[in-house]
């Protein structure tokens, strides 16, 4: 028997009154939502995700309708979401769904876990979120509110560590786990943010440890903060840019002219090819994978 947290009540009772309104964790949200939602928000801000869900949702709504395209439309419709060999994740997904579970979502998390690109943190909250399994899900928002509100530290470890998943656990409800790990995501996301926390709009603040401990300051390596501007990241994404808008092959000249470091250029194509984000093809040609 687990014993009631003090945490628990505050901050299922804020999420009743601050939740989004968003499509996958609506009541007729299926699975698959759940599941595509999961991938899309790796890393990406829903304010980014909303419309690109929205558009897969519409055009593939079940696996299989993914699984019958080839994996460049998968790519193609991925937009700016950034990653996108998370589209290539997902599209191998859907044919495993398809080809070993007839097309349905696994609610088992180990079943989850044996898919294609499915990871501890995805497996238990399609588990959670979209079957109602009890299953800690550790994603970094419900990562940094544990180590402030239990643990007094401005910021988790930058690994998710066994320590983590222990107090994960043992902070499950009985009844509602599901409810709790999306309340505790919500909370992260919204109030207990990584830059600028709203202690003073936070159900927890009275009894949480890092507050009543004065904030003391992040004592662990410097968090660096992600650039871009200049990177191969940069690169790819503009020469994708141009794959995804062609519908067809794409003569090399098209490629040059979008970045002028021809080296690396050059060495970023080479990623998307080794990436199989896309296909050099006998001609010269370049597309994306098996469009």
């Amino acid at each position: 028997m687990v014993e009631p947290s003090p945490l628990h009540v505050p901050v299922l009772d804020w999420y009743e009154n601050n939740a989004r309104d968003l499509p996958w964790r609506a009541a007729d949200a299926t699975p698959w939502g759940v599941l595509v939602s999961e991938i899309m928000l790796q890393q990406t801000p829903v304010v980014r995700v909303l419309p690109i869900w929205h558009e897969w949702m519409k055009r593939w709504p079940t696996p299989g309708d993914l699984a019958a395209e080839p994996p460049g439309e998968a790519v193609r419709h991925w937009g700016r979401l950034g990653y996108p060999r998370r589209a290539l994740r997902l599209h191998a997904c859907a044919k495993a769904i398809t080809d070993e579970h007839g097309g349905e979502v696994p609610s088992d998390h180990a079943t989850l876990l044996a898919l294609p690109g499915i990871g501890e943190y995805t497996a238990a909250a399609v588990s959670s979120f979209a079957y109602g399994g009890r299953h800690a899900v550790l994603d970094t928002n419900v990562r940094r509110v544990f180590a402030r509100a239990v643990r007094a530290e401005e910021y988790p470890p930058t690994a998710t560590s066994a320590a983590e998943r222990r107090l994960a656990e043992a902070l499950l409800p009985e009844v509602g786990a599901a409810r709790w790990g999306v309340a505790v995501m919500e909370l992260g996301a919204l109030v207990c943010t990584a830059r600028a926390p709203r202690c003073a709009d936070c159900p927890i603040s009275q009894v949480c440890a890092w507050r009543l401990a004065g904030k003391p300051p992040h004592s662990g390596p410097a968090r660096k903060g992600q650039t871009y501007a200049g990177t191969d990241r940069q690169c790819r994404g503009r020469l994708l840019a141009v794959l995804r808008e062609a519908h067809g092959p794409v003569p090399k000249m098209a490629l040059d002219v979008v970045w002028d470091d021809a080296v690396q250029r050059e060495r970023a194509l080479d990623g998307l090819v080794t990436d199989g984000l896309a296909e050099l093809l006998d001609d010269g040609t370049y597309r994306l994978p098996h469009s």
